[in-house]
């Protein structure tokens, strides 16, 4: 089944008609709406769909009664109806149910039919209030968001309707609909509409029109009839619905002609990051209307529309990148908005240093707990990864440079990986190998070593352990496992003593630069994946060796008095970083990345799905012993580092519940279905129960697929969320490399005739995919398969 379609014709005006409560007059108003606008636009059809009706069958909104009486001419349809006069999730119980998916899918499908007939209108009318669940339980106002349509509110005139009809529009506004008009009838008893008028158009510039009440119900039906005809004579034809429709269709007008003009706009005013303006024109800017889920709304090409008319405006497209790799649990996630709107009411902003709000203190504890690592007893907050990794910098060079007794002017460095990246701020920057991304940076001055480093990857469908052939002569040559789970076997490799070629390498190189007078604060790396610098999956075994030889090296590294044995949790040669802000928080299927490698950070950087891709934040969690280094008497000892916004609540309130969702998720068994024996990645047999749990919702028979087309492939691998496809590059390997474009320019054309693509983002050579955590199987089926559609044509 092809994505949630966004409801956008440049031919056809949807609107969706929400009532503030049940008994509000929707489906009158709906029935005026619709009758007006046939008459008006007397050359377009005018269509009405009822996705969910409740009731017995011969009331029907698509049989008889309103539409169908009133409203001649005008195309009805009711998708789903069921006989109890309920609410639909309850009534639809001991039914065949349809999932949310399906029924958006409907609504796309006779919205798509009328698109294509002729010109003219598509009115939806909800069931009951706002938040009325539908037939699988899912409140209207979260089920219809990803079709986006623009919304007909219908306020409620009696008593307590002012408080309903606030409420109601707060809702829709926390979900993204875009309320273009309020209608209300009139009803001088209680007023309302004054009330509301003043509400609505002085504070949000929407207009509120009111609509004469419909005559009171008659006991003879066909005087009822008769009278509610010609009600809807007279005001199908009356000036204020004339006015109303045309507002709305001006509205429609606007709506496309602003998406159509965003990218030329945004081409002369916007310096976009990572780019080469040179070879960047409108055309290639892609116009994002909306976001749910784990795909954006984006804007079809004119030039495609002009050809066909019946294209929509608007088509799905798969956030491949999942957002530069922040987004988690799903664009537009109501529990996320929440969160934000509620801190945001409860705090705004509010300033950190010495004081302490709940959010911060409750995700502090949620972190620490989560990591399951006895050494971080301490939160530093601060904005995003960059920073995050220059705090966590400056606190090992400082612990470092003290225990060793060093001048504070002396030129103290890092220990790296090449190829590890660690953010765009000049601290973090320098912390880097030169590169492309700071080789043209006039202050850049890298501080540091970086060692090279055998990758795992998937070719002719088998786990190679590749090492560098400049290494092979010091690490021996490659090695093929049977299993992913094979490759993390840490405790059976170590066993085998496969770690003692890595940690006499590492040694060896260590004590070369230390005996030419090179002094280090710091080993840095990204536990498991390193994500910008070309999205290479390490051997854990070397992270692991790298780690072990550091913390065992304190003679290596300089003259201090022995280090206190009695605590474990201090930290020993130099304190361990890990930079975790992609790799971290179930981007790789764990809590923790650093639980791969069976080691612990001194100092572990968090950030990015800390808060689900919602906003920015970012977390350096330290031990104590690192803590206690920046005590004095003295304040100019302090880490003096901050933040106008340090720990504002609204990030944090959010991270919390986002850690919360995905820790329910983990407990639940949600990812049950890519733990399964068909992901193993193992050629024969069943996955052993003994080994490490190693999964991905990237199926294995993809993974296979993709290793075995040699002609363009060097090698893939899969691991929680992410799949990275490495490119043959005639150009050579690295950013530069143009290898992946014509892939990526594959996907995004995408399926033409169901109309979604794969937006997605390239590092040189290597094309990624990432899900969410809450991506399902069916998306990553229809991914997987466009995925090998774009390589086969290739």
């Amino acid at each position: 089944m092809a994505p949630v379609h966004p409801l956008l014709w440049s031919s056809l005006r949807v609107f969706q008609v929400y009532g503030a409560n049940t008994d509000v007059g929707k489906t009158i108003i709906a029935t005026l709406l619709c009758r007006a606008a046939n008459n008006i636009w007397k050359k377009e059809q005018t269509s009405y769909l009822k996705p969910v009706s409740t009731g017995p069958e011969d009331e029907a909104d698509d049989r008889c009664t309103h539409i169908e009486r009133y409203a001649p001419g005008v195309l009805r349809k009711t998708l789903l109806q069921y006989d109890l006069a309920m609410s639909p999730h309850a009534a639809a119980k001991g039914k065949l149910v349809p999932s949310d998916k399906e029924l958006l899918s409907k609504i796309y499908q006779f919205a798509s039919r009328s698109a294509a007939q002729q010109p003219g209108w598509l009115f939806i009318e909800t069931a009951g209030g706002v938040h009325s669940p539908g037939p699988t339980g899912t409140t209207q106002a979260d089920l219809y968001a990803a079709v986006r349509c623009p919304v007909v509110l219908i306020a409620d005139s009696k008593l307590g309707g002012i408080s309903l009809t606030i409420s109601a529009f707060e809702s829709l506004k926390l979900r993204g609909y875009d309320v273009e008009s309020i209608l209300i009838f009139q009803d001088s008893e209680y007023d309302n509409e004054k009330y509301l008028r003043n509400y609505f158009t002085a504070s949000h510039g929407i207009p509120v029109a009111s609509l004469p009440k419909p005559p009171p119900r008659a006991q003879d039906k066909d005087a009822d009839a008769r009278a509610m005809l010609q009600y809807y004579k007279n005001e199908s034809q009356s000036s204020g619905i004339r006015n109303i429709l045309e507002y709305l269709n001006q509205r429609h007008q606007a709506r496309i002609e602003r998406l159509e003009s965003m990218p030329k706009d945004a081409y002369k005013r916007i310096w976009y990051p990572f780019t080469q303006h040179t070879s960047l024109s409108p055309e290639k800017i892609v116009a994002i209307d909306s976001a749910r889920g784990d795909f954006f709304q984006t804007v079809v090409p004119k030039a495609e529309r002009t050809v066909n008319q019946h294209i929509p405006v608007l088509q799905p497209s798969f956030d491949g990148s999942a957002s530069w790799w922040t987004q988690g649990l799903g664009h537009g996630n109501p529990s996320l908005t929440m969160a934000a709107a509620y801190a945001g009411g409860r705090y705004g902003h509010v300033m950190f240093a010495g004081a302490v709000h709940e959010p911060a203190l409750a995700l502090a504890d949620t972190l620490l707990c989560g990591m399951k690592n006895p050494r971080l007893t301490r939160v530093f907050y601060s904005d995003n990864g960059s920073t995050g990794v220059e705090v966590a910098v400056k606190m090992s060079l400082r612990a470092s440079r003290l225990r060793y007794g060093w001048d504070a002017n002396t030129d103290i460095g890092i220990i790296g990986l090449k190829g590890g990246y660690h953010g765009d701020t000049m601290g973090a920057m320098d912390c880097a190998e030169p590169s492309t991304y700071n080789e043209n940076i006039e202050w850049y001055n890298g501080r540091g070593i970086w060692f090279d480093y055998p990758s795992v990857k998937c070719s002719r469908g088998q786990w190679i352990v590749e090492t560098p052939d400049d290494l092979k002569a010091d690490l021996g040559g490659n090695k093929t496992f049977t299993s992913l789970s094979d490759v993390f076997d840490i405790d059976s490799r170590e066993s085998n003593d496969e770690q003692k070629a890595y940690e006499q390498y590492i040694e060896r190189r260590l004590s070369h630069y230390v005996s030419k007078g090179r002094k280090f604060g710091a080993l840095l790396i990204e536990p498991v994946v390193i994500g910008a610098g070309g999205m290479a999956l390490v051997d854990p075994l070397y992270q692991r060796a790298l780690v072990s030889v550091v913390r065992r090296s304190a003679k290596l590294f300089g003259s201090c008095p022995e280090p206190d044995t009695s605590d474990p949790t201090s930290w020993t040669g130099l304190p361990i970083i890990f930079d975790e802000v992609f790799t971290g928080l179930y981007r790789l299927g764990r809590f923790t990345a650093s639980s791969f490698l069976k080691t612990e950070a001194d100092i572990s950087v968090h950030a990015k799905l800390l808060t689900g891709g919602f906003v920015p934040l970012s977390t350096t969690l330290a031990s104590e012993s690192i803590f206690h280094v920046f005590e004095s008497e003295d304040k100019a000892d302090a880490l003096l580092h901050g933040h106008s916004y340090t720990a504002h609540p609204i990030g944090c309130q959010v991270a919390v519940e986002s850690l919360r969702q995905m820790q329910a998720m983990e407990k639940k068994g949600e990812w049950d279905w890519a733990k399964s024996s068909d992901w193993s990645g193992r050629l024969v047999g069943q996955p052993d129960a003994m080994k490490p749990e190693v999964w991905s919702i990237w199926p294995w028979d993809l993974l296979y697929w993709i290793s075995n087309q040699t002609d363009l492939i060097a090698g893939a691998w899969a691991l929680g969320s992410v799949l990275a496809i490495h490119m043959n590059a005639a150009d050579g390997l690295g950013y530069k490399s143009n290898a992946a474009l014509k892939l990526q320019g594959s996907l995004l054309e995408g399926d033409r005739t169901t109309v979604w693509n794969i937006h997605s983002r390239v590092l040189g050579n290597v094309l990624y995919l990432m899900g969410g955590q809450k991506t399902s199987k069916d998306d990553i089926t229809e991914i997987a398969s466009m995925v090998k559609h774009a390589l086969t044509a290739h």
